[in-house]
């Protein structure tokens, strides 16, 4: 139970828990509804101030999802329950955390065989060249133009091209040294993380609009690997969303970025693991200024 989205119709579902998710507390993904009826909902679904419902239901573990007329919008949600014994209920939520990839061993070139690197690793080693001359470092509006000549590539991908305060953030991300620009080492480990990024949002992307809606947002910050709680989904609809609800490629790359420099952050200063960090007036702001 919780917050449901409207100050007009609240009309909640309510499914049963099939066998095996006995005890989930998790967020439920979409295939959940689309695989499971409900046991009960509300009969009328209209744009109507107030909707209530009585249901009379076996025992068992349920799931109460109130829903809005109008997607995107704010209200109330009230849940009674009369019950022979105890019950008990709390909001699904997500525990906050992130997956920490799993270190490979790099591949060693075979000898004899110098072609080993992609053709695609050449292509951005060239155009690396090319744009950092002789120092062999990008500042963050050689980054923009490194980054748009690679991206526009893609055909499938509909965008305007990266903006500049996006590249500060890579920048700030990848920036190991503190210099403020990118060598190729930093430059290649971003390019990487762009593209799993970027594979995830054209699973999402499946009209070709060069955005996803803000829904799609939540699942496709789940597949890379960010496990957030409903506060932070809303926290990133409302700093990367347009006016519709809808994120573009710019703004979603620029949220992973984001995330990724937050947790690699949090992790760096939580040296005992226990989940609470400490820090002083001047750390918090070279963290939360330098992002």
């Amino acid at each position: 139970m919780g917050r449901t989205g409207c100050p007009l119709a609240s009309a909640p579902m309510v499914s049963s828990f099939v066998r095996q998710m006995h005890g989930n507390k998790q967020h439920l993904q979409k295939d959940f509804f689309l695989y499971n009826a409900s046991k009960a909902r509300s009969k009328t679904y209209i744009n109507m101030r107030e909707v209530s419902q009585r249901f009379r239901l076996p025992p068992s573990e349920y799931v109460i999802v109130p829903s809005t007329y109008e997607p995107h919008q704010e209200g109330e949600f009230i849940l009674r329950v009369f019950s022979e014994k105890r019950n008990l209920s709390e909001e699904a939520e997500n525990t906050i955390s992130v997956d920490r990839p799993v270190k490979k061993k790099k591949a060693k070139p075979q000898p004899g065989n110098t072609n080993w690197e992609s053709e695609e690793q050449q292509q951005f080693r060239n155009i690396f060249k090319q744009i950092a001359g002789d120092e062999m470092e990008i500042c963050a509006d050689e980054l923009k133009n490194v980054l748009n000549t690679l991206v526009k590539k893609d055909q499938d991908l509909k965008m305007q091209g990266f903006t500049l305060e996006s590249c500060r953030s890579m920048i700030a991300l990848m920036d190991t040294d503190g210099s403020g620009r990118l060598n190729l080492q930093e430059f290649h480990h971003l390019w990487k993380k762009i593209k799993a990024w970027q594979k995830i949002f054209k699973c999402y992307d499946t009209n070709h609009s060069g955005t996803i809606n803000s829904y799609e947002m939540r699942n496709a910050v789940n597949d890379a690997g960010f496990h957030l709680n409903s506060q932070l989904y809303d926290i990133i609809t409302m700093r990367y969303a347009d006016k519709h609800m809808n994120i573009d490629f710019d703004s979603f790359i620029c949220c992973f970025v984001r995330l990724e420099g937050m947790f690699r952050a949090f992790h760096a200063f939580d040296k005992d693991g226990d989940g609470v960090i400490k820090l002083n007036v001047l750390e918090w702001l070279q963290l939360t200024m330098y992002a």
